[in-house]
């Protein structure tokens, strides 16, 4: 710990295609800045050797963004939190090489993060000057996001157990594919939320799949989306422009459905009522309304971040680093990045 009682952690993000560095003191937010990268909208989903290329031209800036916002220099700095998986490989490895490179030249620790496990931990940063509601331990978190969905079971800062997960696609994926069928731009998520608003989301049935215990399937779901489609347009050529927003509302509908009902088995079958949710699918408007609704009918306490921790942020990073440092869980700098894990 540093001379004025400050535990200062710098993180970074970089699993996908955003680059994004933050600086935590404390527990309480400095600064937290992101690059987007526009170039993956025109191939219609990320490209690994672009998004790679990308980080290794932000991350620089970024990282010299986020310690002049928080008004700090690099001598107060005492670890650095980065993302070591999962994700795409190329882009880990911008991030990795950096933390250690800058590391050395500080004569700091690094600390490695699960990225599934910042996104769990984005309820517990406080914002400058104040102290948020936290949820208490032990508590579900709903993890949504383009690569995941997963009910996992939070004992602790750091101890934390998936108890149900998708067992092929991801709620996200689900969400971008099914976009990309009806020829919408990439991301499709958002888009889908914004038109879901002005469709009617009884309007369609979607098959919805039977998956034993707490497990996801969003494979099936995809299938029928599509072959409704095909069976509709064979009719009406224009069926998907006339229609959008009903499609819209309805799939949104199955895949909130799909969601809530394992989670509210999940907290049945565990007997715990404080809920989160965390991930990029976290910011879709009409899973956070029916979770408020579920939280009313079944008395839970419930956590809903905000928008800007709900996509990739090296925020999540810096705090887990955080908490990390506390119990001196610094990673050695042989280490490799990985692109898949469980929490």
């Amino acid at each position: 710990m540093n001379s004025n009682n400050k535990i200062t952690i710098l993180g970074i993000e970089s699993s996908c295609d955003d680059t994004s560095a933050a600086i935590i003191e404390n527990g309480s937010i400095r600064s937290n800045i992101i690059a987007g990268q526009k170039v993956h909208e025109a191939y219609g989903g990320v490209v690994p050797e672009l998004a790679s290329r990308a980080h290794q031209q932000n991350i620089v800036p970024v990282v010299d963004q986020a310690i002049k916002q928080a008004g700090i220099s690099l001598s107060k700095i005492n670890a650095i939190a980065f993302t070591r998986g999962p994700g795409l490989l190329g882009s880990l490895l911008v991030g990795t090489s950096f933390a250690k490179g800058l590391s050395l030249s500080l004569n700091i620790p690094i600390i490695e993060v699960n990225h599934l496990q910042g996104h769990v931990l984005a309820h517990f940063v406080d914002q400058a000057g104040q102290t948020n509601p936290k949820p208490a331990f032990p508590h579900l978190c709903l993890l949504v996001s383009g690569g995941n969905s997963q009910i996992i079971l939070v004992k602790d800062y750091l101890d934390m157990e998936v108890i149900g997960q998708t067992i092929d696609d991801a709620a996200g994926e689900a969400f971008d594919k099914c976009a990309k069928v009806m020829d919408m731009p990439y991301p499709g998520g958002p888009l889908i939320d914004k038109l879901a608003q002005q469709g009617n989301p009884n309007a369609i049935a979607f098959n919805k799949p039977r998956i034993e215990g707490l497990n996801y399937s969003f494979s099936g779901l995809k299938t029928s989306f599509l072959y409704h489609l095909r069976d509709a347009l064979k009719i009406d050529p224009e069926y998907i422009d006339k229609n959008k927003a009903d499609l819209c509302a309805s799939l949104q509908k199955t895949i909130v459905d799909i969601l809530l009902g394992k989670l509210i088995r999940a907290s049945k079958e565990t007997g715990i009522k404080t809920i989160t949710v965390a991930g990029g699918v976290s910011a879709n408007s009409g899973l956070r309304n029916e979770l408020m609704l579920q939280a009313q009918k079944h008395k839970w306490q419930l956590f809903i971040p905000k928008l800007e921790y709900t996509t990739d942020n090296a925020a999540m990073i810096a705090i887990t680093g955080y908490y990390k440092y506390l119990k001196d869980e610094f990673a050695n700098h042989d280490l490799t990045p990985y692109s898949r894990v469980a929490i």
